[in-house]
């Protein structure tokens, strides 16, 4: 007969780590940043990825799991739509009961904070709590038109990675993990077209109903030079029923977390060691 013995508890988290592994290694839409502890999903804003968060997971994975995923139409996401905001939190909703981890810290930028929203509104159970940056809940009367006549200025092809760097400085880093290699140089990653169309639903509606389905706790961090209308994002901490709080960050615009990186983080992680030890 052979002897068998009770795995430890080391040589079962080892087990378990190599299994959460394999299963994220076969998801090319999703960024495993590494961490212990209680999952951390980060969502990226409009045109972006999940690799622009490189530089906030080096110091978030002292507090969980951290894990970034590309969004519909974005990096390596789903190439195909619908394009509408259901959509998208369908995706976030399958992909956190694929983790298994338990409930999320859901962190996003912009278009990811809404979709935090939506996901912590209509799936509470999968959410513990969410930090946004940057986003407001009504954005309607405003048009996509602008936004092409600014892209359509652009250099593309930029001929190198110095390049994306000298000309969105000083953003230059973040949008490097947004253009991809092609023979004729660098582009955009995501097809700008998906884009208008998602950004075209926010100018037709407000997502106010998601502000209030928000049941866990929620920190909105706000560029003092933001891009929002005025006023929202104090708003929505207020009502959130979880519990908000509203954080306005001198000089920055409307990428927080790389515009004023300190700051950021000092916000996030005071967050986090009240949320996490609950």
């Amino acid at each position: 007969m052979i002897e068998t013995r009770p795995q430890t508890a080391a040589a079962l988290g080892v087990r378990l780590r190599m299994s959460r592994e394999l299963r994220l290694s076969r998801r090319t839409d999703v960024v495993d940043f590494g961490g212990e502890g209680p999952p951390i999903l980060l969502l990226h804003g409009l045109m972006g990825r999940a690799r622009t968060w490189w530089s906030v997971a080096q110091w978030l994975v002292r507090y969980g799991h951290v894990v970034g995923i590309d969004a519909r139409g974005h990096g390596r996401g789903p190439a195909e739509g619908p394009w509408h905001t259901e959509r998208f939190v369908a995706d976030l909703a399958a992909f956190v009961r694929e983790l298994d981890e338990g409930p999320v810290v859901v962190i996003g930028h912009s278009m990811g904070g809404l979709h935090a929203w939506g996901l912590a509104a209509t799936h509470p159970e999968l959410v513990r709590a969410v930090v946004c940056e940057d986003i407001a809940p009504d954005q309607r009367g405003r048009t996509v038109d602008a936004w092409r006549a600014y892209f359509d200025s652009w250099p593309v092809p930029f001929q190198s990675l110095a390049h994306v760097r000298a000309f969105f400085a000083p953003l230059g880093d973040y949008f490097t993990e947004c253009v991809v290699e092609r023979e004729d140089g660098f582009h955009l990653a995501a097809d700008l077209e998906n884009l208008y169309e998602i950004a075209t639903e926010w100018g037709v509606r407000a997502y106010w109903s998601y502000v209030d389905g928000v049941k866990c706790p929620l920190l909105a961090i706000e560029g003092e030079h933001t891009a929002m209308p005025p006023g929202q994002q104090a708003e929505l901490a207020a009502r959130v029923p979880g519990g908000g709080r509203h954080l306005i960050v001198a000089g920055a615009g409307h990428v927080v977390h790389d515009e004023a990186p300190e700051e950021y983080r000092g916000a996030v992680e005071a967050f986090l060691s009240e949320v996490l030890a609950r």
